[in-house]
């Protein structure tokens, strides 16, 4: 049992505590770090367990990355992705849904890449979600212009 960010042996209050919360092991100093950015930002524990996820395959992702107008789930900046965790997709309102679109055309029109992931998704089958993540990654680093 060891902290996923700094690697520090944990007791098994912190173990249960940071997964019962967060879905991740997290020493003491670190999940009170989540907690604070969690609080801040309302961060589902999937996009930190995400975010870990994808760290622990070597993606350099940032969590809770603030793009200039409002706070993204996780930020792959080199390839300018950006990940947000939907909680309860299906709860969707017209509005909220134009919302989201016009988000996303203005991340496209600044040369990002948005994408949406049901939370369940992440709960349900978090490695294959990473694998497409990572292809998605590849992909976009295949396309990016060097000026």
């Amino acid at each position: 049992m060891k902290c996923k960010e700094c690697k520090a042996t944990l007791s098994l209050a912190e173990h249960q505590k940071s997964l019962s919360d967060f879905g991740v092991e997290l020493c003491e100093r670190h999940y009170a770090r989540i907690l604070k950015i969690g609080v801040k930002n309302n961060t589902p524990p999937e996009a930190v367990q995400l975010y870990y996820g994808l760290r622990e395959v070597g993606v350099k992702a940032m969590l809770e990355w603030w793009n200039g107008s409002k706070s993204i789930d996780i930020a792959v900046s080199r390839v300018k992705l950006n990940i947000e965790i939907e909680v309860q997709p299906q709860l969707l309102t017209q509005e909220e849904a134009i919302k989201q679109l016009e988000e996303a055309m203005h991340s496209y029109k600044k040369g990002f890449t948005t994408l949406q992931i049901p939370d369940f998704m992440v709960r349900e089958c978090l490695g294959e979600t990473i694998f497409h993540i990572v292809e998605i990654i590849d992909g976009l680093k295949r396309n990016i212009r060097v000026i």
